[in-house]
C-alpha cells in the first residue's frame, strides 16, 4: 500500500500537522481522502463571510485542485460531508453542490454546526474519492 500527501502549491497553508489530501493506492484503485476545506485565502482571510454560495463555490474549486493533484476529478467522489453554520442556507449550498456532483452523485451528509475553525467561514466540505488505476 502506497500513501501520498496531496497539497496544491497555491493553497492556503495548513493549520497544523495534517495533509489537505492523501491518496492511498489499494490494488487496482486509488482512494483519495480530502480534509475538510473551508473558504480562506492563502493569507488566512475568509472568503465572502456570510455568502454561503460564494464560499461553497470556492471550496469546490479547492477540492478539485486537490483531486487533480492525485490524478482524479470531482466525478470520482463517492462520499461528501458538508458542515454549515446555518442549515437554513441548504438551498444555496445544494445548488453549488449539485452543479459539481451532477455526474458523481456521491452519498452525502449535511450537518449544522455552531462554529467552524475560522471566524467568517460558514461552510466546510470533506470528500472521499475512488479512482480506478489504468
Amino acid at each position: 500500500m502506497e500513501k501520498k500527501s496531496l497539497s496544491p502549491k497555491d493553497g492556503a497553508p495548513v493549520m497544523g500537522f495534517y495533509s489537505p489530501g492523501i491518496s492511498v493506492d489499494v490494488g487496482d484503485a486509488t482512494f483519495i481522502f480530502v480534509t475538510g476545506q473551508i473558504a480562506r485565502l492563502p493569507d488566512g482571510t475568509p472568503v465572502a463571510p456570510g455568502d454561503f454560495t460564494a464560499q461553497t463555490e470556492f471550496i469546490f474549486q479547492k477540492i478539485e485542485a486537490i483531486l487533480h493533484e492525485a490524478g482524479a476529478t470531482i466525478d470520482d467522489v463517492v462520499k461528501a460531508v458538508i458542515y454549515t453554520t446555518n442549515v437554513s442556507k441548504f438551498k444555496e449550498i445544494s445548488e453549488v453542490r449539485n452543479k459539481y456532483f451532477a455526474k458523481a452523485k456521491p452519498v452525502s451528509t449535511l450537518v449544522e454546526v455552531s462554529k467552524l475553525v475560522r471566524e467568517g467561514c460558514d461552510v466546510e466540505i470533506e470528500v472521499i474519492a475512488v479512482m480506478q488505476k489504468k
